[in-house]
C-alpha cells in the first residue's frame, strides 16, 4: 500500500547538469540526507519513512541511522536513547525503566540496553513530535541496521551518537559497525565524540566511508578531550586529521538572531573548504520555521545554504528530503527566470500580505518584485466617498483602528456577525492616521507573519493603486468589490467609485479583472467586454452542475473558489477532488483558488509542509489562478521547468494523489466520513438587484459647502475617487471608456 505514495519521477539525471556548478567542496551537487527517512511525516526510522524518502529525485539521497545497540549487540535505528519517546515499550515493559549517566546527566527512561533484540520485535514506533501525524503510531516495527541497507539507498549514513555510553556497559559500536560493514555498505560514519573517530579512522576504507566529526551545541561537553564544540571548532585542522568532514548545527554557518532574522554568514564553510573538509549541516524541517527571513517557504531556507554567492555547504539534513530533494533538481542556480505563459496566474491577496501589511503600498510593491502575474486591491469606501484598498470593511484587524476609534465600533449583520469599526463610518482623513497591522494567520500558535515590519506601509487610495500598476507595468490588475447593497443604503456607490477610478487611470496594457460575490455588481460592467468578470464564491461546494454553471456564464467569465471546494481534507489529509473545476471549465469558465499560504499548518499533511507540494497539485487539477498570500513562492514554482506538466519536463513536483496518504493508517485512525459539500444551486447564483443609491451625508454637505469635496490628489499627481463627486452615470462612464478603444 506504501507504494501508492511514492513518488515515480521522470527523472534523466544527466540532464540536470544545466544547473550548473556548485560552490560545494568537490564541484558536485548537495547530498540530501533523510534523518530517520521522511520522518517529518512518519515515524522516525520506520520502514515507511525509509521506503518514502528513498523515492528522491536525486541520486545523492542518503539515509541517515542514529545507531543503538540492544542488550545482546543488535544494532537498529533510533535517534533518542530513550525509547520512551518513540515508541510504546512503556506500555509493553512497564517494568523495564531505568536510570543512567548520559554524558554527565542522569537520564530516566527506557532504554536498549536493558532489553533483548527478540523482545524488541514487540515494540511499535510513534512520532515524537506532537505537531506531526500520530496515525501511523503502533503500527511499525523497529528497524535495524541491515532493514535499512537492505532497502538499497543511493546512500547510508550511521551516526553513533552515545560511543561512550555503550562502552561503558560493555557494548561496543565500533565492534558492531566492524562487524556489519562486511556485508552492508556505509558510505558515512558520523560522531560527536573524537576518539570514536579517532578509533575509526584506522578501520575503515575511506574510499568507500567517510568518517564525519558531528558538532553538537556550541556549548556542549565533547567527551573526549572534554573541550566545548565551539573550542574544537576553532582547530578544524586537528578535526581533518581524523574525519573527511564535519556536521554542524545549522546556525554555525547562518546565525539566527534572537529576533528570528538571519544574522551575517559565518567564514565556517570556505575555512573548512581551504582545509579539505566536507561541510554537511543538521537542522532542517518544514514545519520548524528557522527565521522569518524565509516566508515560511522551506525552500527559501535550502537554497540559503546551497545556493548562494558565497558559498554551499556539502549537505542538508533534513526530515523532509523531498523538498530538501527538489530544492536541488528545480530552484538552485534559477534566480531570475522569466515568466512562463500557459500556466495558472500568481494573483496576489492583499499584495504580498504574507510579508508585509495587506494592501499597503510595500505588500503591493513587494508582489511586483515577487513577480506576480495580478495585483489585487478590495476596493473599500470612506465615509466621504474616498475609494481605497483594504482586505476588509472592518478595519479593527488589519490596522488599529478598534485602538483609535472604539467609540465608533458597531455591529452590522449584513457585513459580518462580529462588532468592527467599518471603513465607511470613517472619513479618509481619519483612515490616514491609522497603522496597518500584518495579520497573522496562526499568530495564537506563535507563527507570526515578519514582525519587523508588522505596521509598515500606508494604506492607498485605489487611483495610486492604479496608478502602480501602470507605472510596473504589471501585467493585470483585480479589483475586488463587496457589501454594495449596504454601501448604497449610505448613500455610497462602490461600483460607480471603481469605474470612475479605472476611466481616469487609462490602464491601457493591463487585464482587468473585476470580482465580486455580487452578481449585479459584475452586471454593471457587463459593457465593458474587455474586463474578465470573477464571480467570488465563498461558499464551500463539492461541484458546479451544467444548469448552475451556464447560469454563472450570464454574470462572470471567472470563478474564485476556496482551497475546500477543491480539495477535500479532513482532518488535514487528502480524501478527494471535486469536480468544480472540470465543471467550471465545461462551460468555459475560469477557475481560481485562493488563498494560499505558505505555514505549514495550513498544508495537509499529504503536502510534507511543503507550499510547492500544494501549487504542484492544484496546477495538475486544472485551476487557472492561483490567490496566494506569498506571491514569491507561487511564481518561483511556475517558473521552474518541475512545474511544466504540459511539455513534459524532464522532472516533475508531483501532485498529491487523493488518499494515498491515510490509506496507508491502520482503519481505525483513519477519519470518520464527511457528508459532502452541496452541489452549487443554480437559484443561488444570481443575486437581487442593487439598490438605489441613498442620499448621503456626503451630498448634503457638498450641496451646501463646495470645499466638502474629494481630497486634494497624492502626491503622484492621480486623482483620488470620491463617489459623491462623481458627476458622470455609470453609462456615460461606459460609453466614454468605448469611444477611447
Amino acid at each position: 500500500m506504501i507504494k501508492s505514495l511514492l513518488f515515480l519521477s521522470l527523472l534523466i539525471h544527466a540532464t540536470f547538469a544545466q544547473n550548473g556548478s556548485w560552490q560545494t567542496l568537490d564541484g558536485n551537487e548537495p547530498i540530501v540526507i533523510a534523518r530517520g527517512g521522511m520522518s517529518g511525516l512518519f515515524p522516525e526510522s520506520s520502514q515507511f519513512a525509509y521506503e518514502v524518502a528513498t523515492q528522491s529525485p536525486v541520486e545523492t539521497l542518503t539515509l541517515w541511522c542514529d545507531l543503538q545497540l540492544t542488550k545482546d549487540g543488535v544494532g537498529f535505528c533510533q535517534s533518542d536513547i530513550r525509547l520512551d519517546n518513540s515508541t510504546n515499550i512503556a506500555t509493553v515493559f512497564p517494568n523495564n525503566e531505568n536510570t543512567y549517566i548520559v554524558n554527565g546527566q542522569k537520564v530516566r527512561g527506557w532504554f536498549a540496553v536493558d532489553i533483548t533484540s527478540d523482545k524488541l520485535k514487540e515494540v511499535t514506533l510513534s512520532q515524537n513530535i506532537y505537531s506531526r501525524p500520530a496515525e501511523f503510531d503502533g503500527m511499525l516495527p523497529i528497524v535495524t541496521v541491515e532493514d535499512a541497507a537492505g532497502l538499497r539507498p543511493p546512500g547510508l549514513w550511521v551516526n553513533v551518537q552515545y560511543d561512550t555510553f555503550y562502552n561503558q556497559r560493555n557494548a561496543s559500536p565500533a565492534g558492531y559497525l566492524k562487524n556489519v560493514m562486511r556485508t552492508v555498505g556505509i558510505n558515512y560514519i558520523s560522531s560527536p565524540e573524537v576518539a570514536f573517530l579517532t578509533f575509526m579512522n584506522g578501520q575503515v576504507n575511506k574510499a568507500r566511508t567517510k568518517l564525519i566529526f558531528r558538532f553538537l551545541d556550541a556549548n556542549e561537553i565533547e567527551p573526549t578531550t572534554r573541550k566545548t564544540y565551539s573550542e574544537l571548532l576553532k582547530d578544524l585542522a586537528n578535526i581533518k586529521t581524523f574525519a573527511s568532514g564535519i556536521l554542524v548545527p545549522k546556525e554555525y554557518i547562518w546565525p539566527v538572531g534572537a529576533n528570528q532574522y538571519l544574522e551575517a554568514p559565518t567564514t565556517l564553510v570556505s575555512d573548512a573548504h581551504k582545509l579539505g573538509l566536507l561541510v554537511y549541516s543538521s537542522g532542517f524541517a518544514n514545519d520548524m520555521p528557522a527565521s522569518y527571513n524565509y516566508s515560511y517557504d522551506p525552500t527559501n531556507e535550502y537554497l540559503q545554504f546551497i545556493d548562494n554567492s558565497q558559498f554551499s555547504i556539502d549537505g542538508l539534513l533534513t526530515d523532509f528530503p523531498t523538498t530538501a530533494a527538489n530544492a536541488i533538481v528545480c530552484f538552485a542556480h534559477n534566480q531570475k527566470p522569466a515568466p512562463v505563459k500557459g500556466k495558472p496566474l500568481v494573483i496576489s491577496h492583499n499584495g504580498a500580505s504574507g510579508d508585509y501589511p495587506g494592501c499597503t503600498d510595500l505588500a503591493y510593491e513587494k508582489a511586483v518584485t515577487d513577480g506576480a502575474d495580478v495585483i489585487d486591491c478590495s476596493v473599500q469606501l470612506s465615509k466621504d466617498g474616498v475609494a481605497f484598498c483594504s482586505g476588509s470593511a472592518d478595519l479593527s484587524g488589519n490596522t488599529n483602528a478598534k485602538t483609535s476609534f472604539m467609540s465608533r465600533a458597531s455591529t452590522i449583520p449584513e457585513i459580518q456577525q462580529n462588532n468592527g469599526v467599518f471603513s465607511f463610518e470613517l472619513t479618509w482623513t481619519e483612515i490616514q492616521t491609522l497603522k496597518p497591522q500584518i495579520l497573522s494567520a496562526f499568530q495564537e500558535v506563535g507563527l507570526q507573519r515578519n514582525p519587523a515590519n508588522k505596521n509598515a506601509g500606508k494604506l492607498m487610495t485605489l487611483a495610486d493603486f492604479l496608478q502602480l500598476t501602470k507605472i510596473k507595468a504589471v501585467q493585470g490588475v483585480l479589483i475586488n468589490i463587496e457589501n454594495a447593497a449596504y454601501l448604497a443604503t449610505k448613500g455610497l456607490s462602490i461600483s460607480e467609485a471603481v469605474s470612475s477610478a479605472l476611466s481616469n487611470a487609462t490602464l491601457d496594457k493591463q487585464q482587468i479583472f473585476i470580482q465580486s460575490d455580487d452578481t449585479s455588481v459584475l452586471s454593471n460592467f457587463k459593457n465593458v467586454p474587455s474586463y474578465t468578470r470573477v464571480l467570488l464564491i465563498k461558499e464551500k461546494i463539492s461541484s458546479a452542475p451544467k444548469q448552475a454553471a451556464e447560469e454563472i456564464k450570464k454574470y462572470a467569465d471567472a470563478v474564485s473558489i476556496s482551497r475546500s471546494s477543491l480539495v477535500v481534507a479532513p482532518k488535514s489529509y487528502i480524501l478527494s477532488y471535486t469536480s468544480v473545476v472540470k465543471d467550471m471549465h465545461a462551460a468555459n469558465i475560469s477557475v481560481f483558488v485562493s488563498v494560499l499560504k505558505n505555514e505549514f499548518l495550513s498544508l495537509a499533511f499529504d503536502y510534507y509542509a511543503d507550499p510547492m507540494a500544494e501549487l504542484a497539485t492544484l496546477t495538475s487539477e486544472g485551476v487557472d489562478g492561483l490567490v496566494t498570500e506569498f506571491p514569491y513562492t507561487a511564481t518561483a514554482y511556475m517558473r521552474s521547468s518541475c512545474s511544466d506538466f504540459k511539455n513534459n519536463s524532464t522532472y516533475l513536483i508531483p501532485p498529491v494523489e487523493a488518499n494515498s496518504l491515510i490509506d496507508v493508517a491502520p482503519a481505525e485512525a483513519q477519519p470518520p466520513a464527511e457528508a459532502p459539500a452541496p452541489a452549487l444551486d443554480a437559484a443561488d447564483v444570481v443575486d437581487p438587484p442593487l439598490p438605489s443609491v441613498a442620499a448621503s451625508d456626503a451630498d448634503a454637505a457638498s450641496a451646501t459647502d463646495p470645499a466638502a469635496k474629494a481630497p486634494t490628489p497624492s502626491k503622484s499627481g492621480v486623482h483620488q475617487t470620491n463617489a459623491a463627486h462623481v458627476g458622470l452615470s455609470l453609462v456615460t462612464i461606459v460609453l466614454l471608456i468605448m469611444l477611447a478603444l
